[in-house]
């Protein structure tokens, strides 16, 4: 029998903010928004447009799941310092999940799950075995000899990391992390720090 939970989850990972509600085992309300700045903006009004669609507060949120990438470094941060942050006001479980498994969620046959990286490369994790995923190009994935799944688009990426957030054991939750796969494309300034007067 579908729990009473109230399940809001929300990924920011890529190029969108997305959201969905899943309450007793169904999605109630869910919506994705394209755009490549301004997440850390538009992520809270998009959880309240969301609940109040369907008469919900934020106080009636019973458990999170957030979309801890792979993807946009900074993107991934937003979602998650949001998460743990709501969680710890509300005092419920938030709980991560990877673009993989919401990629690969209903699924049961072996396949490979495909996230677009940066340079023509993706990031790669083959389901469903254990292994640990990687940064690869598609002549690397496609050299695994198995179906090639594209990472999910966000309105249903959000909605399955909701499903999946259902799932899980809280007892073994940890709070979520960003999961990547390589570092940062970022590096300091070239222009000269300012001149300090003392």
């Amino acid at each position: 029998m579908p729990s009473d939970d109230l399940i809001l989850s929300f990924d920011t990972s890529a190029a969108h903010c997305a959201a969905a509600l899943l309450w007793r085992g169904v999605i109630i309300a869910s919506k994705s928004n394209e755009m490549h700045k301004g997440q850390a903006e538009a992520l809270g009004p998009l959880v309240t447009e969301l609940l109040s669609s369907v008469d919900k507060y934020i106080e009636d949120v019973t458990r999170i799941g957030v979309g801890i990438g792979p993807g946009n470094f900074t993107g991934i941060r937003i979602s998650v310092s949001f998460a743990r942050g709501l969680g710890l006001a509300l005092g419920c479980p938030a709980i991560g999940i990877s673009s993989f498994e919401a990629s690969y969620f209903g699924q049961t046959a072996p396949a490979t799950v495909l996230i677009p990286a940066t340079r023509d490369q993706f990031y790669l994790k083959s389901f469903p075995d254990q292994s640990a995923p990687r940064l690869g190009t598609l002549a690397d994935a496609e050299a695994l000899n198995a179906p090639l799944l594209w990472r999910t688009e966000a309105k249903q990426l959000a909605e399955n990391m909701a499903r999946l957030a259902a799932l899980r054991s809280i007892e073994e939750n940890r709070p979520p992390a960003p999961l990547y796969i390589k570092a940062a494309d970022a590096a300091p300034s070239r222009e000269k720090a300012p001149l300090i007067l003392g």
